[in-house]
């Protein structure tokens, strides 16, 4: 955990430090953070600097709960295309339950640290929604992704890039809890743990091909082998 941790709050800063910002920049960096914040929480949780448990099951909830949303919001940018209605739905739905995992009493009712990862004990009627909510809108990034990478004549390796990036974080996911159904109630950790080879794909290949004005320091560019 505070490894990834580590890796993600460090490409956040690399992002920010080596390309000029733009929305796709910002939106890069959100998700970094955003997952970032997800393991130092996760961290927290499970024994460091003895930390309040049950504060830090909220912030990590409220964090991977808008990475859906901004997985919308920077395909749209990358493909420079406009949908507000569809961003609307994303962030609200988003908002709802980052309210709910916040404000709600017994949203969040404890916590169990395991050797590989860790369990969140949530509300059982969320569970299904927000299971829903979530998967839905990662597969919906994916699919416009996809869609736009061959509907559009630029960017078109970004958004491919992006579409792999998504996906190789949901199918190991979707892979140990069809062998191991015992692992469904630690989606969360197990799913952002897996979630790092989505930030290697968003710094090496997503921003640097999405990138219209080359800063002077892109010299630098960081290669992946796609």
């Amino acid at each position: 955990m505070l490894a990834t941790f580590v890796i993600e709050i460090a490409f956040a800063f690399y992002v920010i430090w080596r390309y000029k910002m733009t929305n796709v920049t910002r939106l890069v960096t959100a998700i970094l953070v955003c997952l970032a914040t997800f393991q130092a929480a996760e961290y927290m949780v499970c024994g460091g600097l003895g930390m309040q448990a049950g504060m830090w099951s909220k912030v990590g909830y409220s964090a991977i709960s808008l990475l859906p949303s901004l997985g919308i919001h920077l395909t749209l940018a990358i493909a420079k295309k406009k949908n507000p209605l569809l961003l609307a739905a994303a962030y609200g739905s988003a908002a709802a339950f980052v309210a709910y995992y916040t404000v709600a009493t017994g949203a969040i009712s404890g916590q169990t640290c395991y050797a590989n990862y860790a369990v969140f004990d949530v509300y059982a009627a969320s569970s299904v929604p927000y299971a829903l909510f979530y998967y839905g809108w990662l597969m919906m990034t994916v699919w416009l992704a996809v869609r736009y990478s061959r509907a559009t004549k630029h960017q078109t390796r970004a958004l491919r890039a992006l579409a792999l990036g998504y996906s190789a974080f949901l199918i190991p996911t979707s892979a140990i809890n069809l062998i191991d159904p015992s692992t469904i109630s630690g989606i969360p950790s197990i799913m952002c743990g897996f979630a790092v080879i989505l930030a290697f794909v968003l710094v090496g290949k997503v921003a640097p091909e999405s990138i219209s004005q080359k800063s002077p320091r892109q010299s630098l560019r960081l290669r992946m082998p796609f």
